[in-house]
C-alpha cells in the first residue's frame, strides 16, 4: 500500500462520539510483577468472584443485618403466609406491578428456608445486582473497568438507602444501573436487552425505573445530536425536569424541603447513623475534589464538560434539588416519601462514574480504601449495637404468651436512619403480632388492610401514632403490650389499659468510639 493510501485511511477513520481519551503518557518502566499481576485478577471471573465475597461479608458479619425496613419487609412476608391461609381476616395479599421484586424474592426464599436464612440471601443478590450494576455502570461511561473506585461503590451499597432498609428502590436502582450499561453504546440488540431490565426494575421500583429510563432517552438523545450540541441537549433535559416538576407539584399534593440543597453531592449516603459519620461525609467529598483536579489535569476543562459522566452529575443533583421530597400518590393511603434521599445515591454513582474517567494516582486510591475501611469500622461497631439491642428485645417478648400485639416505645432520636422502629416486627415473627406495622396500612406494599383486624393498625394514622407514642388505647386493642425501658434504661415489657396513652422513651443506643 502506498504512503498516499496509507494518509487517505488515516484521514477517513473515525472515533465515535463521547469515547472517552485516553491521557497522552510518557513511556515509562514497566510496572511489578505484583502490579501486572492484580491486573490480570481484575480481568478474571476469579477476581470478580473475590471482590463478591469481600462486598457481602457486611451481610454475614453479625447475627442479624440491620436495615431498617428490612424487618418490615420479612415480617410481612410471614404475614402474606398466613393471609395465604386464611389465617388473617381483614388482611390481603394484594397484585401489583411495581414496589414488589424484592418482596416476592423474600417470600419464595422464606417459605423453603425459614425467615433468617432468607432474609440474607434476598439481600445478599440485591447487594450484588446494586454493586455491579453500580460498576458496570461506571465502567461504561468512563471508558475503563471501574476497580478504583469500587471501594467507594462499596461504602455506597452499604450507606443510608440500604440501612434504611429500601430494598425495591435500592435493586431497582441496581438494576437501572445494569440496564444503562447495556444501552450505553446504543447497539440494537444491547438496548433490547437493557429494556428488559428495566421491566424488571419496575417491578422493583417505579421510582428507580424511571430514572434510569429517564437517563436512556438522554443518551439517546446525545449520542444522535452529537457532542457539538451536548450542552443544548442537557439544557432541554434540565427544561423537561422542571416541566415535569410544575405537572407533578400541579396534580398531587408534595412537599419540598431546603434539606435537599444537602443531598446534590450524594455524599450524604455515608451519614448513616450519628455525627461521626459526619467525618466521613467530609473525607469522602475531600477524595473526590482530589481526584476531580486529577482529572481535570489529565483531560482538560473542556473535555469533562462536553463529557457525558459530567451531563449525568450535572441532571442527577439536579433532580435531587428540584423533585418534591414526598408525593401523595392517588390509591395509597400514604405519601411516598424520601424520594430525593434515594436519589441522591444515583448523584453519587453518577460521581463515581465521573471520576473514573481518570486514572487515579496510587496516593489517591489509598485514601478511599483508609474512607471505606472506617466507615466499614464504623458500622460494625454500630450494628452491633443495635444487634445487641434486638436480642435483648426478643428475650423480653419471649416471656410473653404467644399471639400477643405488641408495640415498641422506645427510640432514638440522634440515629439518622429509622434503625428501631421496625425491630419488633422482626422480633415478632411467628410469635406476636407487631401492631404498629406501617405496611399493611399504607397500601404500599402487597399486604394490605382492608378491614379492622386485630393483627395490625388498618389506619395509617393509628399506625403512626403507635410507632412515635401518641396513641391512645381502645379498648378493642386489648390485650396489648409495649416494650419500652424503665428509668435505668433496660428494657421491660408493659401491659397498657384502654384509655392510656402509648409511650416513646428516648435512648442513647450507640456507644461513643472515643
Amino acid at each position: 500500500m502506498s504512503a498516499k493510501r496509507v494518509r487517505r485511511v488515516s484521514k477517513t477513520s473515525s472515533t465515535p462520539p463521547f469515547a472517552p481519551t485516553p491521557a497522552v503518557a510518557p513511556a515509562s518502566a514497566p510496572p511489578p510483577e505484583w502490579v501486572a499481576r492484580l491486573a490480570a485478577l481484575g480481568q478474571s471471573p476469579l477476581g470478580y468472584a473475590l471482590a463478591s465475597l469481600l462486598v457481602l461479608l457486611p451481610c454475614y458479619w453479625q447475627a442479624r443485618i440491620q436495615a431498617g425496613d428490612l424487618s418490615s419487609h420479612v415480617y410481612n412476608s410471614w404475614l402474606a403466609q398466613l393471609v395465604d391461609a386464611g389465617k388473617l381476616p381483614g388482611l390481603v395479599v394484594a397484585q401489583q406491578a411495581t414496589n414488589m421484586l424484592f418482596d416476592r424474592i423474600l417470600s419464595g426464599l422464606f417459605r423453603t428456608l425459614g425467615p433468617d436464612l432468607a432474609q440474607r440471601i434476598a439481600v445478599s443478590m440485591a447487594v450484588l445486582v446494586f454493586v455491579w450494576g453500580a460498576f458496570a455502570f461506571v465502567s461504561a461511561a468512563s471508558g475503563r473497568r471501574a476497580w478504583s473506585l469500587l471501594p467507594c461503590i462499596a461504602m455506597l451499597a452499604y450507606g443510608w438507602v440500604f440501612h434504611m432498609g429500601f430494598f425495591n428502590f435500592y435493586l431497582g436502582l441496581g438494576l437501572s444501573f445494569w440496564g444503562l450499561a447495556l444501552a450505553w453504546e446504543m447497539q440494537p440488540k444491547r438496548v433490547a436487552a437493557a429494556l428488559a431490565v428495566f421491566v424488571l426494575a419496575m417491578l422493583a421500583h417505579a421510582l428507580a425505573c424511571a430514572w434510569g429510563l429517564a437517563f436512556v432517552a438522554f443518551l439517546w438523545a446525545a449520542k444522535r445530536m452529537g457532542e457539538a450540541r451536548l450542552l443544548q441537549v442537557t439544557g432541554v433535559a434540565l427544561g423537561a425536569l422542571i416541566v415535569a416538576v410544575i405537572a407533578v407539584d400541579t396534580a398531587w399534593r408534595t412537599h419540598w424541603s431546603s434539606d435537599q440543597l444537602k443531598l446534590v453531592t450524594g455524599a450524604d449516603q455515608v451519614a448513616v447513623f450519628d455525627g461521626k459519620y459526619d467525618a466521613l461525609f467530609l473525607a469522602l467529598l475531600a477524595v473526590w475534589g482530589l481526584m476531580l483536579a486529577e482529572l481535570i489535569r489529565q483531560r482538560g476543562r473542556r473535555q469533562i464538560l462536553l463529557g457525558l459522566p459530567l451531563q449525568f452529575c450535572v441532571l442527577s443533583a439536579a433532580g435531587v434539588f428540584l423533585l418534591p421530597g414526598g408525593i401523595s400518590i392517588p390509591g395509597y393511603r400514604n405519601n411516598l416519601v424520601y424520594i430525593t434521599e434515594r436519589m441522591s445515591l444515583g448523584v453519587a454513582v453518577c460521581i463515581c462514574a465521573l471520576l473514573a474517567s481518570a486514572k487515579a494516582r496510587a496516593w489517591q486510591q489509598w485514601c478511599m480504601a483508609a474512607v471505606a475501611a472506617l466507615f466499614f469500622g464504623f458500622l460494625f461497631h454500630d450494628e452491633s449495637a443495635l444487634n445487641a439491642f434486638e436480642g435483648r428485645m426478643q428475650r423480653m417478648v419471649m416471656r410473653l404468651p404467644p399471639g400477643q400485639r405488641i408495640v415498641s416505645g422506645a427510640n432514638d432520636p440522634s440515629l439518622r436512619v429509622n434503625a428501631m422502629a421496625h425491630m419488633i416486627d422482626r422480633v415478632c415473627i411467628g410469635r406476636c403480632y407487631s401492631y404498629a406495622n406501617y405496611e399493611p396500612s399504607t397500601w404500599q406494599f402487597r399486604v394490605r388492610a382492608v378491614a379492622p383486624n386485630p393483627y395490625v393498625a388498618s389506619s395509617y394514622a393509628d399506625s403512626f401514632a403507635l410507632q412515635t407514642g401518641q396513641y391512645i388505647v381502645k379498648p378493642m386493642d386489648l390485650p396489648l403490650y409495649e416494650v419500652t425501658l424503665d428509668d435505668q434504661g433496660n428494657q421491660i415489657v408493659v401491659s397498657l389499659p384502654a384509655g392510656a396513652p402509648t409511650g416513646s422513651k428516648f435512648c442513647k443506643i450507640l456507644p461513643d468510639i472515643l
